[in-house]
């Protein structure tokens, strides 16, 4: 089930993204190095975005995605974790996950998302090239931001000019 984020969650996003990043790929990205995690109302909600979360049967967060609101027409893509034994076809929660952010992002007149992970992260890669998303350099990047940037990839999606794949 995919809900609106409440800061009953915060202790466990906050667990589920450091697991992801570090546990499971590796990265070695702190809590300090993403501030936004600790005060996700302010950084996600109260600015014109939103962050949604994946609850399993038992009500536990297996999943989280979140949209920065930039300008008023860029969103910028971020926090989108799914725990490895949630991934699949099966579960649908990643897909699930993004239609959700699709579905707010076409409702509040978005033009283009973006995007930075962590180059070692090629499942990701694939789900949003498969999604439409293209690869841009940071020089590209229509507006600028902050991330920790771990030999990072950014990728663009021009909702305007487009079909939406999800």
């Amino acid at each position: 089930m995919i809900v609106l984020y409440e800061d009953k969650y915060k202790e466990a996003v906050i667990q589920l993204i450091l697991h992801v990043q570090n546990v499971e790929a590796g990265v070695g990205i702190r809590v300090e190095e993403q501030p936004d995690i600790l005060d996700i109302k302010s950084n996600y909600l109260h600015t014109g975005g939103n962050f949604w979360v994946a609850l399993n049967d038992k009500q536990e967060v297996v999943g989280c995605i979140g949209l920065q609101k930039k300008t008023n027409e860029i969103g910028i893509l971020k926090k989108f974790f799914v725990y490895k034994h949630y991934r699949g076809k099966e579960f649908g929660i990643g897909k699930n996950l993004y239609a959700s952010l699709l579905l707010f992002v076409q409702k509040h007149g978005f033009s283009k998302i973006i995007l930075d992970t962590p180059s070692q992260a090629t499942r990701s890669h694939n789900f949003y090239k498969k999604a439409g998303f293209k690869q841009v350099t940071k020089k590209d990047l229509t507006v600028q931001y902050d991330y920790p940037d771990r030999n990072s990839l950014l990728f663009e999606l021009d909702l305007s000019s487009k079909q939406l794949h999800n």
